[in-house]
């Protein structure tokens, strides 16, 4: 199915039902929640779903679960994107939050077959061994650490939505502190106690995600480093690198394949 609101076809008897949606750039999905299971996956373009304790980046060629009943709000590039959506009693093993995983090439087409699968496939035959085997693929999928924790501390949390809308690698410490009418180590002090990290390796993650989406979109990347304010291509790259284990050429290479 195409561009297709998941409402619409909920009540279909069938454990998977699979819709694609093409979207236009800078569209933001607003919270909202689904009964069913969700795979999200980006086929092209690049995403952020944010839920109450976080947001997940899912670059093109990965995915995002998304467990049932969870509040999400999602927030796109020029995006076409590849949702199953699937009855909780068919996977017991989905994450109890959401994850990002890798797709393999297998999935992807395994992906693209699903979308076009008649609403009431048969539930024996091709189509439904299409599904079954989809299935299996999403629960090999291996996982992926592209989250970022978000506080529930409601002028904090503000500020830091606003922070990843332009991440700027030197904001200081002290221009955060002086928004929230406080010191630079009680901002620390309700980083770590809001979000597990102090304010400096929240920002850090902050620039390293935001710029998955600039490496999908072909950007230099010294244009990357230096629409985040890093001093060097190279300062960017040896972030990169410390957070996520590979440079951004190497990463964007392996996207590709």
């Amino acid at each position: 199915m195409r561009d297709i609101p998941i409402d619409e076809v909920d009540h279909l008897d069938r454990a998977v039902v699979a819709i694609r949606t093409d979207y236009p750039p800078g569209h933001r999905i607003l919270p909202h929640r689904h009964r069913r299971a969700q795979f999200l996956y980006s086929a092209t373009g690049s995403m952020r779903v944010e839920t109450a304790d976080g947001t997940w980046t899912i670059p093109t060629r990965r995915a995002v679960l998304v467990p049932p009943e969870t509040v999400h709000q999602v927030f796109t590039t020029t995006v076409s994107t590849r949702s199953l959506y699937i009855e909780p009693k068919a996977v017991p093993w989905f994450p109890r939050r959401c994850q990002v995983v890798e797709v393999s090439a297998l999935l992807r087409e395994l992906l693209n077959e699903a979308v076009g699968v008649p609403d009431l496939y048969a539930a024996r035959g091709r189509d439904a061994a299409v599904v079954g085997l989809t299935l299996h693929e999403i629960r090999r999928s291996a996982p992926v650490r592209l989250d970022l924790p978000l506080p529930k501390h409601e002028r904090l949390r503000a500020l830091c939505e606003s922070f990843l809308d332009a991440p700027d690698i030197h904001d200081p410490a002290s221009a955060w502190a002086g928004r929230l009418h406080v010191s630079e180590r009680t901002l620390n002090r309700l980083f770590t106690a809001e979000t597990g990290m102090g304010f400096a390796r929240w920002r850090q993650r902050a620039c390293v995600l935001h710029s998955l989406s600039l490496l999908s979109d072909g950007l230099p990347i010294a244009a990357i480093a230096a629409s985040l304010g890093y001093d060097s291509p190279a300062a960017f790259s040896t972030m990169f690198t410390r957070l996520l284990g590979t440079s951004p050429r190497d990463y964007r290479a392996a996207s590709a394949l």
